[in-house]
């Protein structure tokens, strides 16, 4: 392959060898699979649009009875500063750092995401008790089913950076680790992106 960078982000360098040329193609493909996911959120988002009135509220609590931005904007502190630690993944096997400091990063990165869940799912468990259940009215129905469906891939990339934590220690920085976390990485960051539509139209629009 060309030493030309075809997909600038998606590579570790012409010092990595194979682990360079399989992230160009490798990465990239794995990003265009997660396009897919990306159009079920958009439905999702677009669903959840629909219901934002009154007839898709159903009489029912609403966004002022059961959001607590406060929360909600700890939650992205922990999610966006885990994007940003998982930079540190990336530049830790760019520039071989070692699988020690490798490690310590993802971790930083699990413990961030899960800090995440803890407050997303405290929020969700407030808003049960408060009569904001799924089955109660549309907009409930679509507010858990977004939402949940991204802690879901929270919780699925905490579980991969643990399997990653585990690949590291058994097998090191071989050049089947270094392109799946670079896959990992890509997953990671698309959360944050998807998260921040969260943000702006689950949470904001409707206590603008």
């Amino acid at each position: 392959m060309s030493e030309t960078n075809l997909y600038p982000g998606l590579n570790l360098g012409d010092g990595h060898g194979e682990a360079h040329d399989q992230a160009e193609t490798t990465v990239f493909g794995f990003w265009v699979f997660l396009m897919s996911d990306l159009i079920i959120f958009g439905i999702l988002f677009a669903s959840y649009a629909s219901y934002l009135d009154p007839i898709g509220m159903a009489g029912e609590p609403g966004p002022q009875d059961l959001f607590d931005i406060k929360s909600v904007a700890i939650q992205t502190a922990f999610l966006l500063v885990g994007g940003a630690a998982y930079g540190g993944v990336s530049l830790a096997v760019k520039y071989d750092q070692g699988r020690g400091k490798v490690a310590a990063w993802l971790l930083l990165c699990a413990a961030l995401g899960a800090g995440f869940l803890f407050f997303e799912v405290k929020d969700f468990i407030t808003q049960a008790g408060k009569g904001g259940t799924p089955q109660v009215s549309g907009w409930l129905s679509s507010y858990w089913t977004l939402v949940g469906l991204h802690g879901v891939h929270v919780l699925s990339g905490i579980l991969w950076i643990l399997a990653m934590i585990a690949q590291i220690a058994t097998r090191g920085l071989d050049d089947v680790v270094k392109v799946r976390l670079s896959m990992l990485g890509v997953f990671w960051h698309f959360l944050d992106l998807v998260w921040v539509g969260i943000f702006s139209l689950v949470f904001l629009v409707p206590l603008a």
